[in-house]
């Protein structure tokens, strides 16, 4: 390289360190990584918050279609039966909706809390449990038959437990979810979303046992030892989510409004508390 061709060089190395026209791309470039981990989290954040509340209103509202189902006779306290119970798990699943799959990721358990058979004190039990959902969850405040012995006062967290009065029972929800990221794996947000609800039964109940229309060709039972989805959640062409199968007859909803069962006495509003974990 002759001088003349160095001197040049020179001139244009110094016409570039002078110029600034890149600096705006330059610092965008350098600013995008942070910029997209910024919006990414905040997106992820976003649906964990909306999935939670799907998760509570999904506890909400088997606990209050729980506390309705049964006979609508007025002669003799309401049977439930086994499909009613079938059918309210059906219900949720479609309200749940196809991103949130609720019995593919999750786990639902429903207890009839009553006060112990033979006592005259404020001891509880469980009479019965249903589950449905493939989660390996088990139940945080008891299982089937727990309190039969006496010592149990209640489910739920302590401090806020519920409790049934003589002759009535309250149907205790609980739901756990395993958490399905929008982006990944990338943020150490929760992974197991909770949700707990209790409603008292609305009308005299028969307590008794959970009933089959027809024993002859009985409905599925709601096994707690069994972690399935016999539900399938399957979009249609028009795009609202719907269920392929719903085990059992019809059952009964009800209407709006009701008692739920929030603290030791078993009155005031419906109770529920999410957590995640």
């Amino acid at each position: 390289m002759n001088g003349k061709s160095r001197s040049r060089m020179k001139r244009i190395m110094q016409q570039l360190s002078r110029c600034r026209s890149g600096v705006a791309m330059t610092e965008f470039a350098l600013s995008m990584p942070l910029l997209m981990t910024a919006g990414l989290m905040g997106l992820e954040t976003s649906y964990l918050a909306i999935t939670q509340m799907k998760i509570s209103d999904a506890a909400l509202h088997i606990a209050d279609n729980a506390s309705r189902i049964g006979d609508t006779s007025t002669l003799t306290n309401r049977k439930i039966y086994e499909s009613d119970i079938n059918d309210l798990l059906a219900g949720v699943n479609i309200a749940s909706g196809v991103k949130v799959d609720l019995f593919e990721h999750g786990r639902v358990i429903i207890s009839s809390l009553e006060q112990r058979p033979g006592t005259t004190t404020d001891e509880q039990y469980i009479h019965w449990q249903r589950c449905l959902g493939k989660k390996n969850h088990a139940s945080s405040y008891g299982v089937e038959g727990d309190g039969l012995s006496g010592g149990m006062t209640g489910m739920g967290p302590a401090g806020t437990q519920v409790m049934a009065l003589p002759n009535d029972a309250v149907m205790f929800v609980e739901v756990a979810y395993d958490y399905q990221p929008l982006v990944g794996d990338l943020y150490p947000l929760a992974s197991e979303l909770t949700a707990t609800a209790a409603f008292n039964v609305r009308d005299s109940r028969d307590l008794t046992a959970i009933y089959q229309r027809t024993p002859s060709t009985p409905d599925r039972v709601a096994d707690c030892s069994v972690f399935d989805n016999p539900l399938a959640v399957v979009p249609p062409a028009g795009g609202t989510s719907t269920s392929t199968t719903s085990s059992g007859a019809s059952g009964s909803n009800g209407s709006n409004g009701g008692n739920g069962a929030n603290n030791g006495n078993g009155g005031g509003a419906a109770n529920a508390n999410n957590a995640g974990v």
